[in-house]
């Protein structure tokens, strides 16, 4: 496993925001049960069908053990309305155990319009939302898969993905290309250890040796800490559920980019500028908005987390033009381990050490994920027309000792000739319901020109 992926292990246990990431399609008409049942099958024997071992070595990584069982596909009775689809989609997180049981589900429900939504819902431990994608493309027929493989881990940036870091970059602001290159020394695939005793030793010699070299450069500095619950305002008392309210909107490609370009930016720096003008909407007193930017540093089609974050700081002032500047010189750099150390110390020390050490490093005021353009065998579901697809994360079990900095998540995706936009937030004072998110989705997306339709 991974830094990334021992970090998302520890949110599910409880040291962290919990995260799981969800793709949801709306089609136009009834979903056939047995595609369904076909494409769950795929799934059980695909990628996500794999579950967390712990290592009998300290210092070992815990590993990964095909696991073919899962949660029975879930159909939902009668039907649900339209506006109940999010709150149906919030509820099919629970129970999901990448260590001990089944990490992902599938489930659908017949929606009131004559429609069907479907929604495949799996921890962060499992995949990030690219992984998804990914593994949701191989189980209906499309592009084949690389099998993971043992690899160093890229940057702490992974293991500070916080709130929802579900999810990947496309790198529109920073060239032409999709997704910036990876360096050579961290792209480099390693041959997978023999034994926990090898992985071990390759453990601690990187650790012992990185500490060192930081140690000769002086006492590292102390991480950036995340903002505490009490310290940023929320009034929110005890441990009980906090709800994290979330809406999915949809704006033909060609009007989000003709209104990009008019503003000398790019689809993504749009993107970037619509959540941080919608969270000084609602009421936020910062002069400036910090912006944590998911990287995607796969070389190949691969499941698993494979990220990289890196920052952005925002003003007033700032327009889609200024933000695709910012964000170019962003994605040349990647966010940096614990005060300079080896990251590879936070799989060797004990959980509740390592949490501490990396706790809030890459939450920011808010998340922008573009997770970019889907493949098109997402399209429909067999015979059955999607007229939506969306990605996000949700956050189950999530209660107020547990809020992040991270006030609004958005999580960009194209599909076809449309952008669909997902954003939750995690701000219970200031935006405490869906009815408060849609007003502010409207106020700004007006204030930009977008012509927006809400799911």
């Amino acid at each position: 496993m991974s830094v990334v992926d021992e970090i998302f292990l520890r949110t599910h246990r409880g040291l962290g925001t919990p995260i799981a990431l969800q793709g949801l399609w709306r089609t136009a008409d009834r979903v056939d049960p047995e595609l369904l049942r076909r494409v769950h099958a795929a799934l059980r024997v695909g990628p996500l069908g794999r579950r967390v071992i712990r290592p009998r070595v300290p210092g070992a990584r815990r590993s990964w053990r095909p696991n073919t069982r899962a949660h029975p596909l879930e159909f939902t009775e009668g039907t649900i309305a339209d506006a109940d689809l999010l709150t149906w989609a919030d509820q099919q997180g629970a129970d999901l155990d990448p260590e001990y049981g089944p990490g992902w589900r599938l489930s659908a429900a017949a929606l009131d319009d004559g429609g069907s939504i479907v929604a495949l819902t799996c921890s962060h431990v499992l995949a990030d939302g690219r992984a998804l994608v990914l593994a949701v493309d191989d189980a209906l027929g499309g592009t084949g898969l690389t099998a993971p493989t043992a690899r160093p881990t890229r940057s702490f940036a992974k293991s500070t993905a916080s709130s929802a870091v579900t999810s990947t970059a496309r790198e529109s602001d920073r060239s032409d290309s999709a997704r910036a290159p990876a360096r050579m020394d961290q792209a480099a695939e390693v041959r997978a250890p023999t034994s926990d005793w090898s992985d071990a030793w390759r453990q601690w010699s990187i650790v012992v040796h990185g500490s060192f070299r930081a140690l000769r450069r002086g006492i590292p500095e102390r991480p950036t800490r995340a903002v505490s619950t009490r310290e940023r305002g929320v009034s929110t008392s005890g441990h009980g559920r906090t709800e994290t309210p979330s809406v999915i909107l949809q704006c033909p490609a060609a009007d989000w980019e003709s209104a990009a370009a008019a503003q000398g930016g790019t689809a993504n720096s749009l993107f970037i500028a619509l959540i941080a003008k919608m969270l000084w909407a609602s009421g936020f007193p910062g002069v400036t908005i910090d912006a944590s930017l998911p990287v995607d540093t796969r070389d190949d089609p691969r499941v698993d987390n494979d990220l990289a974050m890196t920052e952005i700081t925002i003003d007033r002032a700032d327009t889609p033009a200024t933000i695709r500047e910012k964000s170019r010189i962003a994605y040349e750099r990647r966010m940096s381990g614990p005060g300079g150390m080896p990251e590879e110390l936070l799989q060797v020390l004990p959980d509740r050490w390592a949490y501490a050490l990396a706790k809030g490093a890459g939450e920011r005021d808010i998340l922008c994920s573009n997770i970019g353009t889907l493949p098109d065998s997402l399209r429909a579901l067999g015979p059955h027309r999607c007229t939506g697809v969306a990605a996000r994360a949700i956050h189950p079990g999530l209660t107020a000792d547990h809020l992040p900095r991270t006030r609004l998540s958005g999580y960009l995706c194209r599909i076809a000739d449309t952008y669909t936009l997902a954003i939750v937030s995690l701000d219970p004072d200031r935006i405490d319901s869906p009815e408060t998110l849609r007003n502010l989705v409207h106020a700004t997306t007006t204030a930009l020109w977008l012509p927006i339709t809400l799911w």
